[in-house]
Order: C-alpha cells, then structure tokens, then sequence
C-alpha cells in the first residue's frame, strides 16, 4: 500500500507541497555522506470557534508558516523531528498559552493535532493517524469523524446513508479512519443539545476524508453556529 499525501520536505522542497508516498524526509551531512534524518508527519487544526488566529509551536519552535483562523489548517501535514515533543498552541496576538500537551511521533508516521474548546477551556487533541494500515479497496473511501463541538454531556450519533456507518461520538472523539462507499453521501450528526446537523458531500474513491463537526451551540453569529466540515487527507493506492 502507498498513501499519496500532501506534505513539506523539510530539506528539498520546503517551498512547495508535493506528492509522495509514505517517505518525509529530512537530510544532514555527515563527513560528506548525506544522511536521513527520522522525521515524521503531522497537520494542525484550530477548531475553537473563539479563538483566531491560532499558532502552535512545538518543542518551542514555530510549527506551519502561518497561523490559523478558525476552520483553518495547515493544508498538509509538514515535517517535524521524531520523539515525544512538547506541542503548545497559542493566541497569536497575544502569545497566551490556550493549551499544552504531549505527543511521541514516530519516525514515517502521520499525526493530527486538533486545538478544540471555548470559553478559556482547550486542548489539543493529537492522534496518530495510522495511515499506512489503510488498503485500496473498489468502491470505498476511507473517512473519519472529529466531534469538536463543546459539550461534554451528550454522546451524538454520526450517521452516514441512512445507516451505513452509524458511530456515538462524544465531544473530543476522533474516529478512526473508516471504508464507506464511495460517490454522494448524506452526513447526519444527532445530537440531544443542538438540531441536527446535516450534509451532502461527493467521497471518491481510496481518498482519505477527515470530517469535522464544529461550532458554538449558543452562538448568534452563523459563521459560529454548528456545522459539517471536511478535508481530503490523501489518497490509497495498492
């Protein structure tokens, strides 16, 4: 199996996102031979609806070339040194700590680093995202389900086609990544505290799909309201 994903070579092409299968890499010289570097792959979300932009660092270095606004991420997962690492993320006006946390990153893995919460309570929420298990299979997509809508007193219900897939995913779950069929489906998030939410979206097939549900209940502005958001992650190839 190869995974095609979207990632900066630290070393190569730190300039441009390019197209590679399960090899980040990262050289240094040594008496003139150029030796590889452990590196892994992670990508950062900011999913707190009242905090933007958003920064992370990691081992107290920047991490992405940009911050993030809310529903933003860093569009790929960019390289980062093996080994358990400190992972901050911050509001980048004002360099205030939001949250702190620890991950161990693993040389060729992939990881995700999710910043949830409201209201001066946060987390980063970091996953492996195991993508090298995934095999291609005919028909299918491969998608998971990321619950950041904070409430920590109902376990809402996904529901996908009518039945499909159905997963109870409390505030902070992160799936993992799923084999649905692939072409149009209808996404239904049931949930005691909010209406439920819906969506209609187009999986092709052996992509990779992480789908977000996010937002503020209690919030006014519809920009911040609960609401169905995905990004393609990549694709599997036999």
């Amino acid at each position: 199996m190869k995974l095609i994903s979207n990632f900066r070579r630290l070393a190569f092409l730190a300039a441009g996102i390019v197209a590679s299968s399960l090899i980040l890499i990262s050289c240094s010289k040594d008496n003139g031979d150029i030796v590889r570097q452990p590196v892994a792959g992670l990508m950062a979300y900011n999913l707190a609806s009242d905090r933007s932009p958003v920064g992370f660092s990691i081992s107290g270095n920047a991490f992405g070339n940009a911050p993030l606004y809310y529903t933003n991420f860093t569009g790929g997962y960019l390289p980062i040194y093996t080994g358990t690492r400190e992972l901050r993320s911050f509001d980048f006006n004002t360099g205030s700590t939001l949250a702190i946390s620890n991950g161990s990153f693993r040389d060729s893995g992939y990881y995700s680093v999710f910043l949830m919460g409201m209201g001066g309570k946060y987390t980063n929420v970091v996953t492996e995202d195991r993508l090298d298990t995934l095999t291609a299979q005919s028909g299918k997509s491969w998608v998971r389900f990321v619950n950041a809508i904070p409430d920590s007193t109902s376990t809402p219900v996904v529901n996908v086609n009518a039945g499909e897939y159905m997963h109870a995913a409390g505030y902070r779950t992160v799936t993992g990544f799923t084999a649905i069929n692939s072409g149009n489906v209808d996404l239904i998030l049931n949930n005691e505290i909010t209406t439920p939410l819906t969506r209609s979206i187009t999986l092709e097939q052996n992509k990779v799909y992480t789908v977000m549900f996010i937002g503020n209940p209690a919030a006014i502005d519809t920009t911040l309201k609960p609401q169905i958001r995905f990004v393609q992650n990549g694709t599997v190839t036999p």
